[in-house]
């Protein structure tokens, strides 16, 4: 079980990242397996997993409907040769009330016949390199 060569990989992330962003379950699906594993932490540090069509199409609805604006930022892929690695920085802001939460991530993925199988999702509260 190999995973793809780079530039498969890229090509797997831009149709990723404009399914993501679009909240496109049928073109995510044209990259992933079927059954494509999302890991991570919700917003009270509780582990989530969705591991179903339904769940993805569910989380991108959830995602529509939040007032919370998301920016991402430094995003930088490095590859491995049995995953890849995202690392950014995300800026959520509330345009409610103006404010906002930076954190730093990385999302590890991995590989099965030629497609993402398992976004993992790590994030922490950014901090200021100021001590």
């Amino acid at each position: 079980m190999s995973s793809p060569a780079i530039d498969a990989r890229d090509a797997l992330f831009k149709t990723f990242g404009r399914a993501w962003f679009k909240r496109d379950v049928e073109l995510l699906y044209e990259v992933v397996i079927p059954d494509f594993q999302w890991r991570g932490l919700d917003s009270t540090g509780v582990v989530r997993l969705i591991a179903t069509r339904d769940g993805v199409a569910e989380a991108f609805r959830s995602m529509v409907a939040s007032p919370v604006k998301v920016r991402f930022e430094d995003v930088v892929y490095h590859h491995a040769p049995d995953a890849s690695f995202m690392t950014f920085r995300i800026i959520e802001t509330d345009p409610a009330t103006g404010q906002s939460r930076e954190d730093a991530g990385v999302e590890r993925y991995t590989f099965r016949d030629g497609r993402i199988a398992v976004k993992d999702v790590y994030r922490k509260p950014a901090r200021d390199s100021q001590a």
